[in-house]
């Protein structure tokens, strides 16, 4: 095992943990309180595992649910793993990065800007 695919794997690893945990920052800034922030991640979560390639092979699902998909970060951060791992060009991993980079900016800033626990 190379150094470049653990340091290429743990940098995709803690960006799929980055942009999660900036999602659940995002819904759980948005809620009045930590009940509802409960209920809204749970909503949001548990779908998007079930959709995103890792209970469910992403290859075999329909073309229309697949680019449903694509929107969501974490099939994003499944590719971007697979990509890694399998060493797969840096071309077909470079999408899924910056997906990620930029929907973790702009839910921390909608987050730090409209938190509003009691």
């Amino acid at each position: 095992m190379s150094k470049t695919f653990v340091a290429g794997f743990i940098f995709s690893y803690l960006l799929v943990l980055f942009s999660i945990y900036s999602l659940g920052m995002l819904l759980a800034s948005i809620s009045p309180n930590m009940k509802t922030a409960n209920l809204l991640c749970s909503l949001f979560y548990f779908p998007m595992l079930l959709l995103s390639g890792a209970t469910l092979p992403y290859e075999v699902m329909p073309e229309m649910m697949q680019k449903v998909t694509n929107m969501l970060p974490l099939t994003q951060g499944i590719k971007l793993l697979k990509g890694t791992t399998l060493g797969m060009p840096m071309d077909d991993v470079l999408v899924p990065v910056i997906i990620m980079i930029a929907l973790a900016v702009i839910s921390i800033g909608i987050s730090i800007r409209f938190f509003r626990w009691e």
